[in-house]
């Protein structure tokens, strides 16, 4: 039995409404919200403002005038290099942000996951690039599905087995993929080898009829957090030089590549000087975090080129002892898996510390201010794409008002 007719006796390609309609892209993503919840989201889709006061903690908060100046500031920094921007939807994971770098002038938006791209797609979002191999039946079969609806879609692919799995799925799909060649640069996660192995990888891909070969996706993770701008220059330029060499063989072997994508919010002011490299993959810089914060600046040791527009809203539960105070945000509020922690917004002199599922420990050496039991401390969190795939929604804030919220409906997997 041919491949093509293999995968489509075993793997049958549902339509894209289906797909949707099961992976619950139709429910809403707050569902169900009962009580004050929904009383809040009530108020803020009849347009009536809420007080910060009022909200229920731990909430995730968006400072729009901070994220709307990053978002300025990384268009207007793509349009003076002249450089693609489709920036990566894991960190917010959210199709109103997706439509808003869009309308400032992306190309599109990456995503990591299929789950994330269909709901962008539902949410009329062009020119999605999914960053992660799709391997296996249910991934290939709504890869297709997804690329029936927007022909427009890319994926990345590492090893001609799965390249040619691909082929028979688009075949008895009756579509065509888009492909690029995954490089990887340093990180042994995912991507071939630089040089030989990846430009034998494109000629494998050019050879199977059902894929379009567009390009090449090498994402240095390990470049963006080197601390100190010269060494992060450093370290990128020498681990982007192959695959940006394989991806100069690859054109001037006349190969039909157009796209060499890459770059994080830690080198947005160092990749687009590299040669070749056609686009950006940032995310982190529409929210920052402290993670990037620790990185260092062109400038100073702290990294400030885009302000810290997304915090977690808490309150102080318990506040028995002079040098803690504990919180009701911990392991449920803030992602864990970096070694930085949120850093309360304000005020100096304390450390916080996880303390469970549902506390967190507020040590207390030297405080700027008073702390006292009842009171709501604005944190930036340590890692922003994990901490906002732990909320329903982002609200929405212009000083001390809450104007509305926007759904993460991509948040998880399904």
């Amino acid at each position: 039995m041919a491949g093509a007719e293999f995968f489509r006796t075993f793997y049958p390609i549902q339509p894209i409404e289906r797909i949707m309609t099961h992976h619950s892209l139709r429910r809403s993503p707050l569902a169900p919200a009962g009580g004050a919840t929904a009383g809040l989201l009530s108020r803020l889709d009849s347009g009536e403002p809420v007080h910060l006061d009022e909200l229920p903690t731990p909430s995730l908060l968006l400072d729009l005038d901070l994220f709307e100046a990053n978002l300025d500031k990384m268009s207007g920094n793509a349009k003076r290099h002249s450089i693609g921007l489709r920036p990566h939807a894991k960190t917010h994971k959210c199709p109103e942000i997706a439509r808003r770098q869009v309308e400032a002038g992306a190309l599109g938006a990456c995503t990591a996951t299929i789950h994330e791209a269909e709901v962008l797609a539902a949410g009329g979002i062009p020119g999605l690039l999914i960053t992660s191999e799709m391997v296996g039946r249910n991934k290939m079969e709504r890869l297709v599905a997804l690329t029936r609806r927007q022909p427009d879609t890319m994926s990345v692919v590492d090893d001609i087995a799965h390249a040619r799995q691909l082929n028979d799925a688009a075949e008895a799909g009756e579509v065509r993929l888009n492909v690029l060649v995954d490089i990887d640069p340093m990180g042994r996660r995912t991507g071939t080898t630089a040089g030989a192995a990846a430009f034998a990888l494109a000629e494998g891909i050019l050879k199977l009829s059902r894929l379009n070969l567009r390009g090449v996706h090498s994402y240095s993770g390990a470049s963006s957090h080197v601390v100190g701008f010269a060494e992060r220059k450093a370290h990128s330029e020498e681990v982007m030089a192959p695959p940006i060499e394989t991806y100069q063989k690859m054109k001037k072997a006349g190969m039909p590549v157009e796209i060499l994508t890459g770059c994080s919010t830690g080198t947005y002011n160092i990749d687009p000087f590299q040669d070749e490299i056609t686009e950006m993959q940032v995310g982190s810089y529409v929210f920052m975090d402290v993670d990037y914060q620790i990185i260092g600046g062109e400038g100073g040791e702290v990294y400030d080129d885009f302000a810290p527009a997304l915090t977690v809203l808490t309150t102080v539960m318990s506040k028995l002892h002079r040098d803690l105070a504990t919180l009701d945000a911990g392991m449920k509020a803030f992602a864990t898996d970096r070694e930085s922690v949120p850093e309360v917004k304000g005020i100096s002199g304390t450390r916080y510390q996880f303390g469970g599922d549902e506390h967190g420990m507020l040590q207390l050496p030297n405080p700027s201010r008073e702390i006292k039991l009842g009171d709501r401390l604005e944190f930036v969190v340590p890692h922003c794409d994990p901490t906002v795939n732990l909320y329903n929604y982002l609200l929405l804030r212009r000083g001390e008002q809450v104007e509305g919220y926007w759904p993460v409906a991509g948040r998880g997997h399904s």
